[in-house]
């Protein structure tokens, strides 16, 4: 037991396990994406459901009936519905950053708050373990008592962290994509097609792009045709994507639908404009990266030019010293 707790504290034996971990890593990165199959039809399939969900509700308003509310049943709505989560950790615009991050439904909402409330008590007792059994780093109870609360701490905020990069992730990829979408939908209003058919062409056409823009113009096309106000569509459009570009194009759409302007106007303007902003974001990146590169170049490049440099005359004087 001792020679395993040695062994566990050991640097060398961290250093040993984190390149492992890392080599793992980026084998799984390279390789996941190979494995992936097609998502596109796994996406599109949520976008049924929610089609349905759609229509389900447009016929329960015209009917008089309540609106239809998405159950979801398990472990974990079971904990939070007895616990009361939702009220004790209501978090107001967490339905949103869930939407951004394209998760939707009840489930979402129950796992996250699951989460918030089992990860900060796991972290405080492997922070506890850790600094009272495996390694107390030298310092005092209270101290190590202050750690384990700060991991709490980081486990409260550890799901909104997660789900605020999945929802970055997701809103480069659409994007990267969205000017281009612009502009196959520009060329379908053209040719006379609506502007429901013409959202459900491109999303067809742009998954091979952008899967998370192909999902969001599907959902778009299902809210146009059974939401009361085609207004609400577009507002969703810009709430779900959370980009500037988006919500112009979205106010743009509006008035258009609002007053009767020409959609092609405004549609190869909004694509001459997200085209130049995502020009203006590659120049940026890279802009920045001299300035990235600079801690890498000094800790990996400059050792080893080091050695190669004064290796051969640090053993040239050694054998001379003998």
């Amino acid at each position: 037991m001792d020679f395993s707790l040695q062994s566990f504290v050991d640097p060398e034996f961290l250093v040993t396990v984190f390149a492992a971990i890392v080599t793992f890593a980026t084998v799984m990165t390279l390789v996941t994406p190979m494995l992936g199959g097609n998502k596109f039809a796994g996406r599109l399939k949520s976008v049924a459901t929610r089609r349905e969900q759609l229509r389900k509700q447009s016929r329960a308003a015209i009917n008089g009936k309540a609106k239809l509310r998405g159950e979801s049943k398990g472990f974990m709505t079971d904990v939070v519905g007895k616990l009361n989560l939702t009220k004790l950790l209501e978090d107001d615009a967490l339905q949103q950053r869930l939407m951004q991050a394209g998760l939707r439904g009840q489930g979402p909402i129950m796992t996250f708050y699951f989460f918030r409330l089992v990860a900060p008590i796991a972290l405080f007792f492997i922070g506890l373990f850790y600094f009272f059994v495996v390694n107390d780093f030298g310092k005092p109870p209270m101290m190590r008592v202050a750690m384990s609360v700060g991991l709490m701490v980081m486990g409260y905020y550890a799901p909104g962290i997660y789900i605020n990069n999945i929802a970055a992730k997701r809103r480069s990829s659409i994007m990267a994509a969205f000017p281009d979408a612009l502009d196959l939908l520009l060329i379908c209003v053209e040719s006379g097609m609506s502007i429901e058919a013409a959202f459900g062409k491109v999303a067809a056409e742009i998954g091979s792009s952008s899967i998370e823009l192909a999902e969001e113009m599907s959902l778009t096309t299902a809210e146009l045709s059974y939401l009361q106000e085609r207004r609400q569509a577009y507002v969703n459009l810009a709430s779900r994507t959370n980009h500037p570009g988006v919500r112009a194009v979205a106010t743009s759409l509006i008035q258009a639908e609002k007053y009767g302007t020409p959609l092609g106007a405004s549609l190869r303007i909004m694509a001459k404009e997200n085209r130049e902003m995502r020009m203006s974001q590659a120049e940026k990146k890279a802009a920045s990266l001299p300035a990235k590169l600079t801690v890498p170049m000094i800790i990996f490049f400059l050792p080893v030019l080091f050695v190669v440099v004064l290796g051969p005359a640090i053993i040239k004087f050694q054998q001379l010293s003998i």
